[in-house]
């Protein structure tokens, strides 16, 4: 071989960023900002760290997402864009250990990554977009657990995008009202989801997706976020299907709290206002000045996102940040919109697993305690979680915890949708993998299905995921991939999931043996006495 062919090949290589094996020269991408090329391997091309907006940082810091600039020549996107401004979880990599160089949280994060098939003439395939959970104060579209190639091996573009979190993704101040008052307020996470999701109907036919085909899928605050896309007026025709992995649906969990008025929601008596003047008071910053705003953009990110020291004896009130109703983009909760009949009449799947847990709102110091918590339903309560009075403590109010905030509230939407004339698909996963069921002794946690779905099971701590654990994981991912393509998840050689009927108690479980088929709901007794007191207000006792 001459040198020509070894140079030749060498360029390749740089140009693709892969190993001799799969070498080939990637055709360029072109969207409305400019030229993309990305790296190709093991038969998917990935495209990261694509801005769809503007940096979000000094005066855009709280404005909606601006158009991202427009660039010359091509742009390589083969690395992943910064994370959101966050705080850190867990200790960071170090050079001891081997591990990657982490990337370190950013205000300048709002890029987003797709993967597509290798083959360049694939057109009109099915987009999916995810929007990662992390209870609005964390999370990132690069995590190594949902990578989108597993999707784009079955013929699916996937899209992940970040979006602000924390003060940076709600946050709502008295100056604000009247700076851009055509302007949408508060909730700026949405409105990078929103933005992200437009930037997918421009964009994504260059990577043959089929923009007329779009299912938006999410867990926990991401699953909240599908539910909140599902009832704003602002997100309608962006997406025709959607997934929700143990995202609620009920009121009070990470929902939508009051823009300015305290007092008025048992689940958030303090306003989202409130919230805001209260952290300017923490730094310094007086509402009523007239640079207050401009004192607190120039506030570090690190400032802004760890607020001010504890001062020595202070006992200042701290409050979460969370979507807000901003009367444009959030104009009702989810739960709201639902039992009022105005959700969008589209495809949607959803559920949640065995184990749950996520928040732990529920708490008791006794038995008695715990049921006295479900009011004139008490007796009801006791009969269905422990009628032989022989469950430990710790058990009921985990399965409480479980039955409250996930799995009623994914029955609540389920039936609502269906009673519309919807395609609803409702389900629980059960199913852990083998090395890790000593640990998980509860069933399933929170999250606990985001690694079958997406195809990356890894070895974890009890060794690598048996042929089992993989079954399982083909047959989730391959019913997620059905619904995108068509609104029903059944295929050839899967067990057949019958569509959801409002009231039937039903349910579709990925079952703790491997198996997956539809029956009766055993929890029917647990969701029916947890609905009643629900819907009577004592979620907001718990």
């Amino acid at each position: 071989m001459n040198k020509w062919f070894f140079g030749s090949l060498a360029a390749l290589v740089i140009a693709t960023g892969v190993g001799p094996a799969a070498v080939r020269q990637l055709s360029v991408v072109k969207i409305d900002s400019g030229e993309l090329q990305g790296a190709l391997a093991d038969g998917v091309v990935s495209f990261k760290g694509i801005p769809f907006a503007a940096p979000p940082v000094g005066e855009l810091r709280w404005r909606p997402p601006q158009p991202a600039a427009k660039w010359t020549g091509v742009r390589q996107a083969t690395e992943f864009g910064a994370d959101c401004m966050q705080g850190r979880f867990g200790p960071p990599p170090t050079a001891a250990t081997g591990a990657p160089t982490p990337r370190m949280p950013s205000e300048d994060c709002l890029y987003l990554n797709v993967w597509r098939p290798e083959d360049p003439a694939a057109r009109n395939l099915p987009v999916m977009v995810w929007i990662y959970g992390g209870g609005f104060t964390g999370g990132s579209s690069a995590s190594a657990n949902t990578s989108g190639a597993g999707f784009a091996k079955q013929g699916v573009v996937l899209v992940a995008m970040n979006y602000r979190v924390g003060r940076f993704g709600f946050f709502a101040f008295p100056a604000l009202r009247d700076e851009h008052p055509e302007e949408e307020k508060g909730n700026y996470a949405y409105m990078d989801q929103i933005a992200a999701l437009q930037w997918v109907k421009r964009n994504i036919a260059a990577f043959g997706g089929n923009p007329n085909n779009v299912t938006i899928f999410g867990f926990s605050a991401g699953g909240v976020s599908v539910h909140s896309m599902l009832a704003s007026p602002m997100a309608r025709g962006l997406f025709q299907k959607a997934i929700v992995e143990s995202g609620g649906s009920r009121d009070s969990v990470l929902t939508a709290r009051p823009l300015r008025a305290d007092g008025v929601d048992p689940n958030y008596p303090v306003s989202a206002e409130t919230i805001g003047i209260t952290f300017a008071k923490s730094m310094g910053i007086d509402a009523t000045d007239q640079p207050a705003l401009a004192r607190l953009r120039a506030l570090s990110a690190d400032e802004v996102l760890r607020g001010a020291p504890p001062q020595p004896g202070a006992n200042a009130p701290s409050y979460e940040t969370t979507p807000m109703l901003d009367g444009k983009l959030i104009t009702e909760t989810a739960e709201t919109a639902y039992k009022a009949g105005r959700q969008p009449r589209v495809p949607l799947l959803l559920g949640s697993n065995m184990g749950d847990t996520a928040g732990n709102r529920v708490r008791a110091r006794n038995k008695d305690e715990l049921f006295a918590r479900y009011g004139q339903w008490s007796a009801e309560a006791k009969a269905a979680y422990d009628p032989d009075g022989t469950t430990e403590l710790a058990t009921l109010v985990q399965r409480a915890n479980d039955d409250f905030g996930q799995a009623e509230p994914a029955r609540f939407a389920a039936d609502a949708f269906a009673a519309k004339g919807s395609p609803v698909y409702l389900y629980r996963f059960s199913y852990v993998q083998t090395s890790m069921r000593e640990q998980m002794r509860a069933g399933t946690p929170h999250g606990g299905e985001i690694a079958y779905v997406f195809g990356t099971l890894s070895g974890g701590r009890g060794g690598p995921p048996t042929p089992e654990d993989l079954a399982v994981s083909r047959m989730a991912q391959s019913y997620w991939v059905n619904f995108a393509k068509s609104g029903d998840p059944n295929g050839a050689g899967l067990p057949a999931w019958p569509r959801h009927a409002a009231g039937d108690g039903q349910i579709f479980e990925f079952r703790p043996d491997g198996s997956a088929s539809a029956g009766p709901d055993s929890r029917k007794a647990r969701l029916d006495v947890t609905r009643k007191a629900t819907e009577a207000g004592k979620r907001a006792e718990f």
